[in-house]
């Protein structure tokens, strides 16, 4: 076994947990059963990985099996990744019948014909995601397997999740792989960024929705003491509008939790309005600018600032559009006037 494929896995096992390394090196396969009983896994990580890279000799073990536990650790851990979200787009709205092994010829064909050293490796999850790992290298040098890209591709659907290596260059020979291979004939990056995969599934496939139209308002619990001196209007009034507030956000939010949405930006066009007695503006140029927003918890932010009394209730549709823009980006694009236009694509 080649010396680089031996410390590759080494570092992959002292990554995980030591609690799970078992349970994961079983879902990787490539060690029996009966290897793994010889394992010792209450010593410390390190004697644990010289002794998983002895087995993984034994078993000449090369690059794409160890890529392929790879994948297993980042399927589990993925929140530890930046995702971005990608969605393609086809001439027609034909239905096509999806063939993996076509897929993979199709991908690894592309990818190689325009850069040799590259180590490719798939696996297939039960939700009919493919997830792909791409090592890069250069025409002189072999694929660095430490920065890797990541991609998740549900078949039948347009959207592609990538997590991105350091080398940003690559990124279009990526996307011209997947649009090949997937039979699409564009993709556009959609400005929806998190740690959390499943909350941007949850957006693109429509899994969350933000309106409850059968919700019923329930009246706040009142506080046990009310101070002697207060006016009781003014304690009705505070109230009251707090009902109201939190009414109006379970409207718009909902009352689950939020999906998990750390980056949105898009564009905004709209007439800049002015006293034409003033002569601000001479032509009616439309006011343009580009907004981003970012938070560990994007969309629990927006929906805390009516309750915090920093934002009116309800929200602005600027701010609560957001999964539901990103759902309909081309439409959102081939539209004029909206506000907002569009998401801005790189």
């Amino acid at each position: 076994m080649d010396e680089t494929v031996a410390e590759y896995i080494r570092r992959t096992v002292l990554k995980i947990p030591r609690v799970e390394i078992k349970t994961m090196l079983q879902k990787w396969g490539f060690l029996s059963e009966a290897q793994l009983q010889t394992l010792n896994f209450h010593q410390i990580k390190d004697n644990i990985s010289q002794e998983v890279v002895q087995l993984c000799e034994e078993n000449s073990a090369d690059i794409k099996q160890a890529a392929v536990l790879d994948i297993i650790y980042n399927h589990i851990y993925q929140n530890k990744r930046m995702w971005s979200v990608y969605q393609m787009k086809k001439s027609g709205e034909e239905l096509e019948y999806f063939d993996i092994t076509d897929f993979k010829k199709k991908f690894k064909g592309r990818l190689r014909s325009a850069l040799k050293n590259v180590t490719i490796t798939f696996k297939e999850y039960e939700d009919n995601a493919i997830w792909i790992r791409v090592a890069w290298g250069t025409p002189y040098k072999k694929p660095n397997q430490y920065k890797p890209s990541y991609v998740v591709y549900h078949s039948q659907t347009p959207y592609v999740f990538i997590s991105a290596s350091v080398l940003k260059s690559n990124l279009p020979l990526l996307c011209q792989a997947l649009i090949v291979a997937s039979n699409y004939h564009d993709i556009r990056e959609m400005e929806l960024r998190s740690h959390s995969l499943n909350s941007l599934k949850d957006i693109v496939f429509k899994r969350y929705s933000q309106n409850f139209e059968t919700y019923h308002s329930k009246p706040l619990q009142e506080e046990n003491v009310e101070p002697e001196s207060a006016d009781i209007r003014i304690v009705q009034e505070n109230r009251s509008e707090k009902e109201r507030i939190h009414r109006l956000n379970q409207e718009v939010f909902g009352c689950g939790p939020q999906p998990k949405l750390e980056f949105a930006q898009y564009k905004l066009e709209t007439m800049f309005k002015s006293d034409p007695k003033m002569g601000v503006l001479d032509k009616k140029e439309p006011f343009r600018c580009l907004v981003k927003f970012s938070s560990p918890h994007l969309l629990e932010s927006l929906k805390s600032l009516a309750l915090a009394g920093m934002a009116d209730a309800p929200l602005s549709p600027l701010l609560t559009c957001i999964p539901h823009k990103a759902r309909n980006y081309f439409k959102i694009r081939e539209k004029k006037g909206l506000f907002p236009e569009s998401f801005v694509s790189p």
